[in-house]
């Protein structure tokens, strides 16, 4: 169970690190440019190679956390996550201006899922599990109340209201919910490790104890 939940933390960093060398490599302004875009640009590649991290990542933390003993609900979120996120790094989006493909809506909605589903497994979470409960039911809650603001656009453009992506800051929106949902899955590794160690320690101690006696 420590070995798997190791495991994902490290995927986890391993994909964060993929991302941020895309941001530091295409130079594109994060402020309004969405994530998607950026597999267009050179060093487009690390896009999927990241989005694939992260889903491997949650994989494996969402067995670790099974195998913990969190609630089946978390569990089956945080699969749901990682399935999204893969698909997401598997169906490019559409290039701009292009009409929406098979490709483009597997990627819309993908995304749309795993942006909802991690904050619903970090509120879910947070009432069973009391460590990093707090914390985490506020990352959830960002990730909630920045995806509304990334749905917001899309309503506005479907109603007919033309709204260019430069009015809107759309990038950092949806950052702000990338961000806070891996922070939530690796708060919710990590509150599974502290306690697995606990234990180990209290074995050991229970076993050295008749020894000194």
């Amino acid at each position: 169970m420590k070995a798997l939940l190791v495991s994902g933390l490290s995927t986890i960093v391993a994909g964060t690190g993929a991302m941020l060398a895309l941001h530091t490599w295409t130079g594109l302004d994060p402020m309004h440019t969405v994530i998607s875009s950026y597999a267009f640009h050179p060093g487009g590649w690390l896009l999927p190679t990241s989005l694939t991290l992260f889903a491997a990542g949650g994989a494996l933390t969402a067995e670790g956390l099974r195998r913990a003993g969190a609630s089946g609900g978390v569990v089956v979120l945080v699969v749901a996550w990682a399935v999204s996120m893969f698909l997401i790094g598997a169906f490019p989006t559409d290039r701009p201006g292009v009409p929406l493909s098979l490709s483009g809506g597997i990627h819309r909605y993908a995304a749309f899922a795993a942006f909802l589903a991690m904050p619903a497994a970090g509120m879910l979470w947070a009432r069973t599990r009391p460590r990093y409960a707090r914390a985490v039911r506020v990352l959830s809650s960002i990730a909630l109340g920045a995806l509304l603001l990334v749905v917001i656009p899309y309503v506005v453009r479907m109603c007919g209201i033309p709204l260019a992506d430069d009015e809107v800051p759309a990038g950092l929106t949806q950052r702000v919910v990338v961000v806070s949902e891996l922070g939530v899955l690796a708060l919710a590794g990590l509150s599974m490790l502290r306690p697995a160690s606990r234990r180990a320690a209290q074995r050991s101690q229970g076993a050295v104890s008749p020894i000194l006696a």
